[in-house]
């Protein structure tokens, strides 16, 4: 019923690419020592939020995500993981999934304050 609401589909959103970022950042961590392998990330939410359809904002379609070059300069054996820089990329995608629950949890209020309950 709710999820016609463009803050919940934002929130939904943003969830959904924190979590993929996440994934990302554990595979580079994953292939820290494998010779030759380049670190990936995700394009930015804003960028993938401006690429989604409708269909994709809510959540019946897969989302349009870009991985891209981390852009870490590499090491003499070729890989370019850094593990200080996926620890860093892991945080960013924790704070922006617990954003997305803070923004999903205050839209919940105001829709429930706004029935009366």
């Amino acid at each position: 019923m709710f999820e016609g609401l463009e803050i919940f589909q934002l929130a939904r959103g943003l969830a959904r690419h924190s979590a993929s970022r996440q994934a990302v950042v554990a595979q580079n961590i994953a292939n820290a020592d494998t010779p030759g392998y380049r670190a990936r990330d995700v394009a930015d939410f804003d960028q993938t939020w401006r690429n989604m359809t409708a269909e994709a904002r809510m959540g019946r379609a897969e989302m349009p995500m870009r991985v891209i070059d981390a852009g870490t300069p590499a090491s003499p054996n070729g890989n370019s993981v850094s593990l200080e820089f996926e620890m860093l990329r892991g945080i960013e995608a924790q704070r922006a999934h617990s954003r997305a629950l803070r923004v999903y949890g205050s839209a919940m209020t105001i829709l429930r304050t706004s029935i009366g309950r």
